[in-house]
């Protein structure tokens, strides 16, 4: 009866349900029953043959080789990727998934972390009246209600703030806003609100309040988009699929179809790129889910097939926790060219990005110092002038390649398709591309309809509608309490895994070692400043991890983070994965070595080496680069590539030379330009070529901090001058 009376009080204007507060109430109370209702009984009907214990990859290989035929063969293990392998398996459709990188390696850990419907899209669709544009975001909406009920444990709502600097756009961004809630309907996370000026720096102290009118706060979603892609892909695993990472497809197998004597598609010869073993794969099936890489796989297929994918570089970058609340993001929606820059708490961090740079498809995407510098002016142009935005706070930068497409269908083939496309050649072959991470699950169920409906598969309806993902089950939001309770975890530490892992925290927590300290009673760090543990080293070999990339960047996400500490935990994940995989040395020294590169090239180290080399002209001969290399070793013995206050304090003593910490910290942050808490070797050769050339700015800038310092605090600056033995 209830619910009649909200379907009473309720009208349909345009698509959009306009009800009561009383009967709005209601209906939703009653969808959100039938769903549960609905996501219980597609569990209860599910089984999950893997639900203690995931298959290791050697047994996931060999299910690859030694089934007959699979229903579908699934080429990509990102999101979108992962999404069909769980969408077909949980069908009941024999199911394969082929990544030759790690899973998520690619665009879907290198996202702005939202879960959202587009706010920006939603302005396109009302000022064009673009229906397409406006089903977009209804359905995106949708899908983000759905990934946080999922996923609750790596994933929550966010309010992001826009601040308005002029009158007239209150109203203006009020009324787009609301539509936003209005267009979400019973999936409208929180209402948005309007704040005043006063309301609104209370909130966002570090926001610039010239010309501040007020700011409106509306709620989309946030994740850990690396873990919840393998809690995705780990899903399909425990539910059948045969998934495997580090495998490449090396050319697509085809037979003649015996009635109409065409070619099609039989499965895929491919290679474990670990072992250099080859073998093929037998589906009934092949779908090409590779993201940027689509027209590899397509002409793959078909050499003369055209392209449709067109690439485009989103950059971020990641600076201290203090540039933003802990708990409210800020949303620029008119930057100086027309983007917009999302500044967001993550992971006690701040992220802010994104650029929208046309680029080359590359495995290995490398930030570009322009457009690292257009990010930190837009957030200058946002903050206070009291904030000193500086370039030496960018910790970490990564570039991700969104895959946008044109439509190969389409008579209009210039135009960028604005949603996802799923088209089928001649051969069999089911393209999925483009699209957006809110809506992987979407279009994995479009893409195995197609499936289906193509090759008249006996499948069960799609069930993934509600269907909670690895870790959720057994999540609370105290869990984090018990873990500290019941295996003396240090509080930070709990949560983080309570977080990361949801139910199976529990599974990482037994594998704690003990410290030997009277609290925490387990969990050593793998370094001080971060709450991930050496035990998470072990879990992600059960997770499919291979290099300690995989556990540095996407099983952790240190490497995202802040590449510096990424760089001093190395050694030790290395040393751990090496006796747990029983690797030789030289195996140990060629992952160390490719970590290293990963964390210079993608994560941001090379453009800020680069930066330092342009913004100061020094002129060396050879002898002279030598000498100071010399010097600069004497310090760095690990070879790191940068000195520390440790280093320099382990040559003070060999000197039997004692300076006060803060006397040492204040030095060292006079001579790291970048301000990133070490002396690279770019910044070590300017300070003593300067030094030795006599420059007048450096003298002085020597003789303000000599005034502030012991003298045996300038008889280390000596003692680096001197070339110490």
């Amino acid at each position: 009866m209830a619910f009649r009376r909200a379907l009473k009080q309720a009208a349909v204007v345009g698509g959009v349900a306009v009800t009561t507060v009383f009967g709005l109430s209601q209906l939703i109370e009653y969808r959100r029953t039938q769903a549960q209702l609905a996501r219980v009984a597609a569990e209860a009907e599910l089984k999950v043959l893997f639900a203690n214990e995931l298959p290791s990859r050697e047994a996931q290989l060999a299910a690859l080789q030694d089934t007959p035929e699979f229903d579908v063969l699934i080429v990509g293990g990102g999101a979108t990727g992962a999404g069909c392998a769980l969408d077909a398996v949980t069908r009941n459709l024999r199911t394969a998934l082929v990544e030759r990188s790690d899973f998520s390696s690619g665009t879907s850990s290198r996202s702005t972390k939202l879960i959202h419907g587009g706010v920006r899209y939603l302005q396109k669709a009302i000022m064009k009246l673009d229906y397409e544009q406006y089903m977009m975001v209804k359905e995106a909406l949708h899908e983000r209600a759905n990934l946080l009920q999922i996923a609750p444990h790596l994933s929550a709502p966010l309010p992001i703030m826009l601040p308005v600097y002029k009158w007239w756009q209150l109203p203006y961004y009020w009324a787009g806003i609301k539509m936003y809630d209005v267009v979400a309907g019973i999936h409208c996370l929180k209402s948005s609100y309007l704040l005043s000026k006063s309301k609104a720096l209370e909130y966002f102290p570090m926001l610039n309040k010239d010309k501040l009118v007020g700011a409106i706060v509306y709620y989309d979603g946030q994740h850990n988009d690396a873990r919840m892609n393998l809690a995705i892909a780990l899903t399909a695993a425990r539910h059948g699929a045969a998934i495997a990472n580090y495998t490449e497809v090396v050319h697509l197998l085809k037979t003649k179809n015996q009635k109409t004597g065409r070619e099609q598609l039989c499965g895929a010869h491919c290679r474990d790129v670990l072992t250099g073993k080859e073998f093929d794969v037998r589906a009934k099936c092949v779908i090409n889910a590779t993201g940027p890489f689509t027209d590899s796989l397509r002409q793959m297929d078909k050499q003369e097939t055209a392209k449709i994918c067109q690439p485009s570089a989103g950059v971020h970058i990641v600076m201290p926790g203090y540039y933003s609340p802990d708990s409210m993001g800020l949303l620029d929606p008119a930057t100086s060219d027309g983007r917009v820059i999302f500044f967001l708490p993550w992971e006690k961090m701040t992220i802010a990005g994104t650029t929208d740079t046309p680029t080359d498809v590359t495995a290995h995407p490398i930030p570009r110092e322009d457009d690292i510098d257009f990010i930190l002016r837009e957030v200058r142009n946002y903050l206070s002038p009291d904030v000193e935005v500086r370039r030496g706070d960018v910790l970490a930068a990564w570039s991700g390649i969104r895959p946008l497409v044109t439509d190969p269908n389409s008579k209009d083939t210039q135009s960028i398709c604005r949603n996802h496309v799923v088209s089928i050649s001649d051969t069999g072959l089911i393209t999925i591309a483009g699209g957006k991470w809110t809506t992987y699950r979407a279009m994995a169920q479009e893409t195995i309809d197609a499936a289906v409906k193509f090759l008249h598969l006996p499948a069960r309806p799609c069930r993934t509608v509600g269907l909670m993902l690895e870790g959720a089950k057994g999540w609370t939001p105290t869990l984090y309490i018990r873990l500290v309770q019941d295996y003396g975890l240090e509080e930070e530490v709990a949560q983080h895994l309570a977080t990361a892992y949801g139910g199976k925290a529990f599974d990482v927590a037994k594998m704690a070692q003990v410290t030997g300290q009277r609290w925490p009673i387990v969990g050593k760090r793998l370094v001080s400043e971060f709450p991930y543990i050496e035990a998470e080293v072990l879990y992600a070999i059960k997770e499919y991890a291979c290099t300690a990339i995989d556990v540095m960047a996407r099983r952790t996400r240190l490497g995202f983070l802040n590449v510096q500490a990424a760089d001093e935990a190395l050694p030790r994940i290395v040393q751990i994965m090496g006796k747990e995989l029983n690797w030789s040395q030289e195996k140990r020294t060629e992952e160390l070595e490719a970590a290293k590169m990963f964390l210079y090239h993608e994560m941001g180290y090379r453009s800020r080496s680069e930066r330092l080399i342009k913004s100061s002209e020094i002129h060396l001969d050879y002898q002279d680069v030598m000498r100071y290399k010399n010097r600069f070793h004497k310090f760095d013995k690990e070879s790191k590539g940068f000195i520390t206050t440790v280093d320099v304090q382990r040559v003070l003593e060999s000197i039997n030379v004692h300076i006060d910490e803060n006397a040492l910290h204040e030095i060292l942050n006079e001579v790291d330009l970048n301000k990133n808490g070490q002396v690279e070797f770019n910044e070590f050769l300017r300070v003593l070529y300067h030094s030795d050339s006599g420059s007048q700015p450096f003298r002085n800038k020597i003789q303000t901090v000599k005034l502030g310092c012991s003298s045996d605090a300038c008889r280390w600056r000596r003692q680096i001058k001197i070339n110490p033995r």
